[in-house]
């Protein structure tokens, strides 16, 4: 694979653990998210994902707490995401060692949000991480859904990437709801949609299952990160393997 193509591992947090755990023989602790942290590393990650996955629901902030101990233990890049909607949590994100601050939800509520905090912290530090599912009345197929995934808006996933990249956000991060955890492949329509209509950066994210599913989302998907947690933490494969596809 590309030597260019950046491979992220995501830590789905909840409660201050990895969820789905990490399938790595030697791991006294599967569900410690430094233990966690530390293994992608030396298995090669390029980066990581830090997600909280219920604090939006929960109306809570992010667990910084936890987040600055995985990146005092990594060198490698770390982009947070999950319950960010303030300028307060970014800057408390990237005080607490991330590089990258992912905004979903509040993104969509406040656009005004995301374009304060480029001017803030640079365009570089802000992706706008968007959950869609299929909805073949809208011009790209895909919807925007918030409030992780729950609720659907009605609002075209492809428009909604351009306006975000319109206010200076540096990377897009899409996720299919349809592709989350089923290991069907990533939604390639969905990524090259994005990627080709902002030109940005852009993460493909859910449904990984197989290695061609990697690659096809660079090659179709015009992906240049690939996130994964499922095929990583259940050992399905290493990082290494899919770097050498």
């Amino acid at each position: 694979m590309n030597k260019t193509i950046s491979i992220m591992p995501c830590l789905d947090m909840r409660e201050g653990r990895v969820v789905k755990g990490i399938h790595f023989v030697d791991l006294v602790d599967a569900g410690d998210p430094v233990a966690c942290a530390t293994a992608y590393e030396a298995s090669g990650a390029d980066e990581l994902g830090f997600l909280d996955i219920t604090a939006t629901v929960e109306k809570r902030r992010t667990m910084f707490d936890v987040l600055r101990r995985v990146t005092a233990a990594v060198k490698i890049p770390v982009t947070v995401g999950g319950g960010i909607r303030s300028i307060a949590d970014v800057e408390a994100a990237l005080e607490s060692g991330a590089q990258k601050v992912s905004i979903s939800s509040a993104a969509f509520r406040d656009p005004g949000f995301v374009a304060e905090a480029v001017r803030q912290f640079g365009g570089a530090a802000i992706v706008v991480a968007i959950d869609a599912d299929r909805n073949d009345k809208l011009p790209s197929r895909r919807e925007v859904y918030i409030d992780g995934g729950r609720t659907a808006t009605g609002v075209d996933a492809v428009e909604f990437a351009k306006q975000m990249a319109g206010l200076g956000a540096g990377t897009m991060l899409p996720t299919s709801k349809l592709g989350d955890g089923a290991k069907r492949g990533y939604d390639l329509e969905l990524t090259r949609g994005i990627a080709d209509a902002t030109k940005l950066p852009t993460v493909a994210s859910g449904g990984a299952g197989k290695l061609i599913d990697f690659l096809q989302a660079v090659k179709e998907g015009h992906a240049s990160t690939l996130l994964a947690a499922s095929v990583f933490h259940f050992g399905v494969f290493t990082v290494k393997q899919v770097k050498t596809y």
